[in-house]
């Protein structure tokens, strides 16, 4: 008994140690692309069964909705399920994603169908990888590798995500200092370059994905909660 009670002990401490290192928030973000304009709440939260990061907004065009659900165990994201919700019909991306660890599979449901098994090393969803992103920036590291669903294709890919350097981003009339980071892939134009504010626990200021297609924008907008 008293083993299992330290046991217990040891995952809780784990558990708050990476809550504390990337403390909850609430805020408003302004998503931008070709199609649309559009502002929203976006939150990481505690949950009954583990961590929630969402981003819910809406306007007489159309709505968004993004949801991951996870676990933070030894410091390190699991990955439970990953939905989208867009709308109208011209925008319509249905999909949902779960993590089946009894089975070692991975299965998307929506606009793109498949199944892969899962690898020994985590892939991440485009959302919780962020929780990754801000806690190695914010252990000083300047590159680092993770292994992020293709949410298309249904295969893990390698990013590579290098901080380029510093810049100072203006929110809410304050100057804050902003570490630059980028993310390629060997096989994509694309890159996706994030704006990390030091003084907001390195919450996302700005964060720029293009590619030749397209650039779409996610900026904060409104700071409500943060702690």
């Amino acid at each position: 008994m008293k083993f299992n009670n330290f046991a217990v002990l040891i995952l809780f401490y784990s558990v708050y140690l990476i809550s504390e290192d990337i403390p909850p928030y609430s805020a408003i973000y302004n998503f931008e692309s070709e199609e649309i304009s559009i502002s929203g709440k976006r939150e990481f939260l505690k949950t009954d069964s583990g961590y929630e990061i969402k981003f819910k907004a809406s306007n007489l065009i159309a709505s968004l909705f993004f949801s991951s659900r996870f676990k933070i165990l030894n410091n390190e994201v699991i990955p439970n399920e990953y939905e989208v919700r867009v709308r109208p019909k011209f925008l319509k991306r249905d999909q949902n994603l779960v993590f089946n660890y009894d089975e070692k599979k991975i299965s998307s449901v929506g606009v793109n169908e498949w199944n892969i098994n899962m690898n020994e090393t985590i892939s991440y969803d485009p959302l919780n990888v962020q929780i990754m992103i801000r806690k190695n920036v914010k252990k000083g590291l300047s590159d680092f590798n993770f292994n992020i669903i293709d949410m298309e294709k249904g295969v893990s890919k390698l990013y590579t995500f290098d901080l380029i350097g510093n810049e100072k981003c203006i929110f809410e009339d304050e100057m804050l200092n902003c570490f630059v980071l980028v993310r390629t892939s060997e096989d994509s134009d694309r890159k996706v370059t994030y704006f990390l504010a030091k003084e907001l626990e390195y919450m996302f200021v700005k964060i720029i994905d293009s590619s030749p297609e397209r650039v779409n924008k996610l900026e904060l907008k409104e700071l409500l909660s943060l702690g």
